[in-house]
């Protein structure tokens, strides 16, 4: 994979923004992956994969990952297949007049995201998360995101509609190429013996968020429960 500046490259060239079918993000992303188009969208069987490489496929999701169920079953028994998800690090807003056409000063988010973040897609596709032929790359990205004014608040803020993502720089990749990766998941500064509840302040997530990673994490084998205390499972890294 080459540096940030062929992400840089890949932005300028799909920096129109709403006006592709395939959302900037997506399209910047597969470029800085693999910068040669003829590689890109190759049908296999039933199915089209984003690249295909000599390595394997590669497929790039920027949510809903239940959609890739299907695809991912009929891949995964054919080929190693890496599953590239750009998550948001640094966000900055900008808001769309739908009216005028203008674009306000982009503000920066105060939200940092993390590899947390991850858990709500991963959880969809938790079978095939210990395949032998799985890999998982996780970006943390720095963004520009575009949003209309057409929300229900007065503002027109609250519940509106997000017209684009534009990349404007990678802060981490974060390579799960096998089982035992997913221990990145566990922060290093954790107990032995943690609940969900510790997890969830170690963390800074949400309850939910805590219980759902650990869910996942035992279920592949990087924690165990050992105990209970009151309705909470006692883990401890296995």
């Amino acid at each position: 994979m080459s540096n940030e500046q062929d992400l840089k490259t890949a932005q300028a060239e799909f920096r129109g923004i709403g006006t592709l079918g395939e959302k900037t993000l997506h399209s910047a992303i597969k470029h800085y992956i693999e910068p040669d188009s003829s590689k890109h969208e190759v049908k296999i069987g039933a199915f089209v994969a984003d690249i295909v490489t000599d390595e394997g496929i590669i497929e790039i999701q920027t949510r809903a990952f239940d959609k890739l169920r299907k695809k991912l079953a009929a891949f995964l028994e054919i080929s190693p297949v890496m599953l590239v998800y750009p998550l948001p690090r640094v966000k900055y807003l900008m808001w769309i007049d739908g009216k005028t056409g203008d674009v306000s000063k982009k503000r920066k988010s105060p939200k940092l995201g993390n590899i947390g973040n991850a858990i709500p897609e991963l959880y969809k596709i938790k079978p095939f998360l210990n395949h032998p032929n799985f890999h998982l790359l996780i970006l943390l990205v720095d963004l520009e995101e575009y949003r209309y004014l057409n929300g229900w608040s007065k503002d027109g803020k609250r519940g509106s509609t997000r017209c684009d993502r534009v990349p404007i720089g990678i802060a981490e990749e974060i390579h799960i190429k096998c089982v035992a990766d997913f221990a990145k998941f566990i922060p290093q500064s954790l107990p032995d013996g943690f609940t969900s509840k510790t997890f969830r302040e170690v963390t800074k997530t949400s309850l939910k968020n805590a219980q759902t990673t650990l869910h996942i994490l035992n279920h592949l084998g990087i924690v165990r429960r050992v105990g209970k205390q009151g309705n909470l499972h006692i883990y401890e890294r296995a």
